[in-house]
Order: C-alpha cells, then structure tokens, then sequence
C-alpha cells in the first residue's frame, strides 16, 4: 500500500534542545523515547528486586540468596523494592535524565555486589543481573558511560570477592569467575555502546530525512498552490488526500468538510471517471464533454506509483479559460490582420479622394452628380478615419509626457473645440474647483478630450451648459480629477458594461474604437478613465496624478 504523506511540522527547535535542523515535534518524541525506555528499565528492576525478596521470605535457607548473612540480604533486597519506587517518582518529574541514570545504574551494581556478598559471593550467580543493568543503560544512555559503568561493575565484583577470601576465607581460584565476569561486563557493554552508536547514526538519518521530505512536502505543496491547473490527490478508496485552491474555484469549497471526504461525494461525475480510467485506461474521453459541478472541466489522470488502482493524482483544467485563451489568440490574429488590411487599403482610399475632389472641382457637373461625389466624399473620410482609429490601436503608441497647467489647457481646448464643432460659447462650461499641474502627454490628452467631448455633443441637448467639464483634486492633492458630463439620455444599463470593448458603437456613422483607444491612452500615461452611473446624463471621469 502507497502512503499519502501528511504535513510535516517544520518548525525549529527551541534553543539547546536539540541539534539544528530537528524540529521541535522529533525532539519531543526523542525525549519521550528516553524517558520512556528509563521507565521500562526501572520496572524490570522492581520486578527483579520484588523476586529476589519473595525468594528469600519464601524458600529461606533452601535457596543460596542470603545464605552467608540473611538478614543483610533481605535489607538490601527490600530497599531495592523500596527505592525502585522511588525511581518511578523522580522519571515521573523528567528531569536530569543523565543523573537519574547513573544514580540508578550505581545503585544497581552497589546492591547487587551486596546481595552477592551476602549470598555467598560470585558462585550465587547474583553477578550475571549486571549484564542486563549494563547492556539497558548502554542502549538508554546512547553509549554514554557505558564502559565506565562496566568498570564500576567489574572492580565492586573484585572487590566483593576479595570481601570473601578474606573474611569468609573463599578459595582465591574464585577470582578467575570474577575475571571472565568482569570481561562479560565489558563485552556487553562494548556491544551496547556499538549499538548504540550504530542508533544514534540511524536517528540523524531518519532526523535528516524528516528535514528533506518536510522540505519537499513544502515544495511541492507551494509548487501545487500556486498552480493554475485544480489538482486533486485520491488514495485507493477514493479519499481526497491533497488539493489546492485552484479546486475549490472550479468544483466548489472543501475546507470547512469532514476529513476523509469522498470523491464520489464531493464530484461524483469526477469520481465516475476515475473508475472509468482505472477499469479501462486505454479509454479516451473527451474533455469538452467532462461536466462536473456545472462547469465544463477537463480531468487528466495520473497514477501514484505503478499501479493505478492504488491511487491518482487528477488534473483539473478548466475548459472556458481555455476557450477565452483561444479567442483571445484569435482576436490578437485578427487585429493584426485587421491592421495589415487597413494598411494597403489606405493608398486606394486617397486615390478614391482625390479623384473625387477633382470632379467636383469640374464646372460642368449637375447638382445629382455633386450630390452624389459628396457621399462618396463622406464615406472616404469616414473609412479613413477607421483606418487611422485601427492603425493606431495596433501601434500602441508611447506617451511623452510634460508637465503643464490642467486649467489653461482645458480653455484653450475649449475655444478650439467650440470653433471647430461651430457650437455656441455657453453649451460647454469649465468648472475649476482647483487647478492643478499634471504630468501627461498632451496629444494624448487632446485626443482624448476631442473623443469624449464630441460624444457628449453627439447627445447632448445643445442647450446652455449641456456640457460640464469639472476639475477637482482628491487624495490630499496626489490625484487630479477630471469629469465630462453631459445632459443627454446617458447610456442604456445594458451595454455599460461593453463601453470600452473595441469595435463597439451604438451609433452607425462610428467605429467603435474611440472610447477604447481612449482608455488605452490613459493607461499609458499611468491615467484611469471610467464611466459613472448618474441619474441624468452621461459622466466619464478621468483620475490622473498630479505633478
């Protein structure tokens, strides 16, 4: 069975806790690994020290524990018990592991060279219960001391021996058993302290490989999260393991769901082609026709390791962005198509005017026929001021901006404009609450005035201040304001929202590109232009910085 990896905590330890690179959550189970191998040491000493006093109080004399002097064996063996309690009270605390081990493991060696001493000496076999004190205080310590508990050990059982041979008058062979003894103490603890070491090298492997699988887990969680593909990770029985945010957009939140939450009841379409794929994986679908949670989504699979029926991992990609990608492309293609066209049609077009501007200037002309040039006239102005609106829009043209006094041009722009569209002085009102200086281009800032202004004409009433351009500065000053309204019908709510598409218009004679080329040309002079819904009448409002 593949194992779908849980987040790791990759937190740094505190400070002296542990080594660099371990995380506080690996240390805290260290520590409790230490102590908890301490406790289950000291309750094999309480089982042992509670087995060597029953013996006693039990068989008496029959047995050889006690047999020199009992009274002292049975003292020793009841402080054992006793102070094996005491051991579990000061584990209990967690507190200088270190020093509670070697307390313990002195104890151990000083009663169990007591109790031999008290049963006859090294032929009692009491000796052999210190290989297991020091091989357990090798493997819990890590190798620490371990060979200088076992030098403790070996020089109390010589000790004890000489005891013997000079107060009980022991035989003196009796030191070699002490000898080969002491040699055991020393081979278990130098396998102790092998293991041990071998342990400790296998704990910083695994300590290491934490680091680099918590490492890659954030990798590739960071990698998966900023993806703009769903991912979905599904374990054999179909539970949902892993996802990124990308998911909740396309098939709904998952977040705030119960753990262990089903594929099949979270996108059961979704979950009816994983099975489709791991029965028959050969199979193709097609994408455009993968709806799942009302959305058409294309779902790609990829198995987790050679068997597919363990888990997957499904890639979501949605279908309507893809869709919009496409037509932008296309778009893109077209205008520059669009552009090309307009291009070549530009040398037609003045040949057309200025054949017709010679026949017209031609004496002998009857009014049909000069009604009839000056529509061809009109419409080969029109068709070349589309052509110059595209070219332009396919030029992107770059600002050159000077910083200049906002209020003298606006009147000037205001007499020009006047003058040219032949309207009277007071259809058109300046109102400067401030006037401030801007830095912009001001060939773009003419051009864009001519386009809102002459829509403004286009609907207004043509009645005395019909038409208001407002100057204001807001944002303390950093932002300059400038407003066109007009007193016309104002634009219908149902085609607010394509006021600014390219080739949009809602009258015949336009081309749909000027309020466009407008906005464009204010985005680069690091300007925003917007429509306002008003009560009455059509507002534009233009936000630049002030210089």
């Amino acid at each position: 069975m593949t194992a779908f990896p849980a987040r790791i905590s990759t937190e740094e330890a505190q400070p002296g806790a542990k080594p660099a690179g371990r995380s506080a959550t690996a240390f805290g189970d260290a520590t409790d690994t230490y102590w908890r191998s301490l406790f289950f040491f000291n309750s094999y000493r309480a089982v042992v020290a509670v087995v060597l006093l029953a013996a006693s109080l039990i068989f008496g004399d029959r047995l050889a524990f006690g047999s020199t002097n009992s009274a002292l064996y049975q003292y020793f063996s009841a402080g054992y018990v006793l102070l094996s309690a005491v051991w579990f009270v000061l584990i209990a605390s967690r507190r200088h592991f270190h020093w509670q081990l070697g307390l313990e493991v002195g104890a151990d060696i000083v009663i169990i060279v007591v109790l031999m001493y008290a049963s006859g000496g090294i032929s009692s076999g009491l000796g052999l219960l210190l290989l297991s004190a020091l091989a357990a205080a090798g493997l819990i310590s890590r190798g620490r001391l371990t060979l200088f508990y076992a030098s403790l050990a070996s020089i109390a059982v010589l000790i004890e021996q000489t005891a013997q041979v000079l107060m009980h008058s022991a035989q003196i062979t009796q030191y070699v058993q002490a000898g080969f003894l002491s040699i055991g103490y020393f081979a278990t603890a130098w396998v102790a302290h092998t293991l041990a070491k071998y342990l400790v090298a296998t704990e910083q492997l695994a300590a290491q490989r934490e680091i680099d699988l918590a490492s890659m887990e954030e990798v590739s969680q960071l990698v998966i999260q900023d993806m703009d593909d769903g991912v979905l990770v599904v374990d054999e029985n179909g539970v949902i393991r892993q996802y990124n945010a990308r998911v909740e957009e396309m098939l709904g939140p998952l977040r705030r769901q119960r753990r262990n939450r089903l594929l099949k009841d979270y996108a059961p379409s979704l979950a009816q082609r994983l099975e489709e794929w791991r029965r028959n994986p050969v199979a193709g679908f097609n994408p455009a026709s993968t709806i799942v949670q009302s959305e058409k989504v294309s779902a790609r699979f990829v198995p987790v390791g050679l068997n597919r029926n363990v888990g997957a991992v499904i890639f979501l990609e949605d279908l309507t962005r893809i869709e919009a990608q496409a037509r932008q492309m296309k778009l893109a293609a077209l205008g520059r198509l669009t552009a090309n066209i307009a291009h070549e049609i530009r040398n037609p077009l003045s040949a057309i005017s200025h054949a017709t501007e010679l026949l017209q200037e031609e004496p002998a002309i009857n009014g049909t026929v000069k009604r009839l040039l000056t529509i061809i006239r009109d419409n080969t102005l029109r068709l070349d001021r589309m052509i110059n609106d595209v070219l332009k829009l396919n030029r992107g043209e770059r600002a050159h901006r000077e910083v200049f006094a906002l209020g003298e041009f606006l009147q000037t722009f205001v007499e020009q404009f006047c003058q040219i569209e032949k309207l009277p002085a007071d259809v058109m009102t300046l109102e400067l609450a401030a006037d401030p200086k801007i830095a912009f281009d001001q060939s773009h800032l003419n051009q864009i005035m001519w386009n809102l202004c002459r829509n403004a004409v286009r609907h207004c009433r043509r009645e005395k201040g019909s038409i208001r351009i407002a100057v204001d500065v807001i944002g303390g000053g950093d932002i300059v304001k400038l407003d066109v309204v007009d007193d016309g019908p104002g634009v219908p709510p149902a085609v607010r929202n394509q006021l600014f598409e390219p080739f949009f218009t809602t009258v015949n004679s336009g081309t749909g590109l000027g309020l466009y080329i407008a906005r464009e040309i204010c985005a680069a002079n690091d300007a925003t232009l917007d429509y306002i819904e008003t009560p009455l009448g059509a507002q534009f409002t233009l936000q630049c910085r002030g210089a």
